[in-house]
């Protein structure tokens, strides 16, 4: 591609300037993806290099360390007890303890039967007393695994404290070898409420974040390489196991007992970004326009335009969607008008007919989102300083330079971050799809594949589908949702470099 100066660039036409940021917002992607992977790749180097560098200071410390600081790798907080330090003292001798108990007594045995997943199943006994057979219960697969995720984050925890602990003795020790006085216990709880406040507020959201959203997230993840599904349950019927990468295998391949898991992935991830962009981009433009339109001077009744736009939003969508939906069927209220004008003398299909169920759920889309954007333009513009708008008034600018100059990148620059969240919101958007159509009408090609897969489901509806029903896969699910955080996470990480708002954060200042 031909890089312009700015002098050259001027010189272009109106279209020749379009096509020019156009083509170099696509050219810029590959090397957005490419810097994706190269970011990781130092992440892990960097990583690795924090690592080694912490162990060579673990080393290091207890060599150099005196009899608290390495009597304090064995007895967490001895050092900073016997320095005078109790109370930070004694929280790391109890977390030390609790840990302890908790590895002898429950820990350890989880630990034990991770790799296995359990050994012994579901099987009947004899009652010789009572001369009949009863189903005896042996390990839980599921609990073994829950469990294991959580003792192996305790163990994380264990280690980055017993960290803290060398580092402290570490600082403690060098403060006495200066002459500096040690903080006492008094000093580290008036800390916590001043200078250090902040780790205090943020303690809990942090505790809250890494077991409701870390953890089941490593948990969903260490399912994709089980078979874990409705006939292994992990306790009542079979014990799950691990299968290793045997069901990204199956996702993945072209042929699996006559089903092709890749192309009907493919064929959903693909309808799954066109939905979400039109989804994303229509509900943009319409209420910003709309938006435009209400505020435009000289409209009466602004409030009650408003007000019938934002009773979109007052109603539940359960509630409003599942109506739609039945006015739109075969034998539904609209059928029934258009027949009874003569515009029709058969009933329309709207949701039997693959190109058209996935025209009429964006359109309905339409309908739900623009009251959203019309309120948060509503906001922008009437920050937009109406100087602005007189000057270019002046200077001979019509209603489409004015909005293409001043209005849109005013908004762009401040709804970017928005627009990308909406954006993975919409390929996540479960509510509308599965109220309007339950992902119907069934893809014939691709309905021996788990979930009965349907032309309007998304990525998120054929995974509800996979976990529910008579044929559940969990292990499936697992994969096809970490799939959907792969390219969720890709998209945003790379989109996110690309928007304004980050590129040119002090344009707007």
């Amino acid at each position: 591609m031909k890089r312009y100066s700015d002098l050259e660039f001027l010189r272009l036409s109106k279209g020749q300037k379009f096509l020019y940021k156009l083509i170099a917002f696509f050219a810029s992607i590959p090397r957005a993806v490419a810097n994706f992977f190269i970011g990781i790749g130092r992440f892990f180097k960097k990583l690795g290099v924090g690592i080694a560098t912490e162990l060579a200071d673990v080393v290091s410390t207890f060599a150099k360390g005196d009899w608290k600081t390495k009597l304090s790798y064995v007895v967490m907080g001895f050092g900073s007890i016997a320095r005078g330090q109790v109370l930070r003292g004694l929280l790391f001798l109890i977390f030390e303890l609790v840990f302890i108990f908790y590895m002898v007594t429950s820990g350890g045995y989880w630990m034990s039967m991770l790799p296995s997943l359990g050994k012994i199943g579901p099987h009947e006994e004899y009652n010789a007393i009572l001369d009949t057979h009863y189903p005896v219960y042996g390990d839980n697969s599921f609990k073994i695994l829950l469990y294991g995720v959580l003792t192996i984050f305790f163990i994380i925890a264990f280690i980055y404290t017993w960290r803290l602990n060398v580092k402290q003795n570490k600082i403690a020790q060098e403060y006495e070898k200066a002459g500096r006085k040690l903080k006492s216990g008094a000093d580290d709880l008036r800390s916590l409420v001043d200078e250090q406040f902040y780790k205090t507020l943020l303690a809990l959201p942090l505790l809250g974040i890494v077991i409701f959203t870390v953890m089941p997230i490593v948990f969903m993840i260490l399912v994709a390489f089980t078979n874990y599904d409705g006939a292994h349950n992990g306790y009542s019927n079979q014990l799950f196991t691990w299968v290793g990468l045997e069901n990204f295998r199956t996702m993945f391949s072209w042929d699996v007992g006559g089903v092709n898991y890749s192309a009907t992935f493919g064929e959903v991830l693909t309808w799954t970004l066109i939905w979400a962009f039109f989804a994303t981009f229509t509900n943009y433009f319409l209420g910003i326009f709309v938006a435009m339109m209400i505020n435009k001077k000289g409209i009466k009744l602004k409030k009650m335009w408003r007000t019938i736009l934002i009773l979109t939003i007052a109603i539940p969508q359960f509630i409003s969607l599942l109506y739609v939906s039945r006015m739109f069927s075969i034998n539904g209220l609209v059928n029934g008008a258009l027949q009874a004008l003569h515009i029709t003398s058969t009933p329309i299909d709207f949701w039997g007919t693959p190109k058209l169920a996935r025209i009429m759920v964006i359109v309905i889309n339409i309908w739900i989102g623009i009251p959203y954007l019309m309120l948060i333009a509503t906001g922008i513009l009437m920050n937009i300083p109406a100087d602005l708008y007189e000057s270019t008034r002046i200077d001979g600018a019509n209603a489409w330079q004015q909005f293409s100059k001043i209005t849109l990148p005013y908004m762009l620059f401040i709804t970017g971050p928005y627009l990308l969240t909406s954006f993975t919101g919409n390929m996540n958007n479960f509510n509308v799809i599965y109220l309007l159509t339950g992902g119907k009408p069934t893809n014939i090609a691709a309905s021996g594949a788990a979930g009965s897969v349907g032309y309007t489901d998304l990525l998120i509806t054929w995974l509800f589908k996979i976990t529910t029903g008579s044929d559940t896969k969990y292990y499936l699910a697992s994969v096809v949702g970490i799939m959907v955080f792969v390219v969720v996470s890709v998209i945003t990480l790379i989109v996110y470099g690309l928007l304004p708002s980050v590129k040119n954060e002090e344009d707007f200042q």
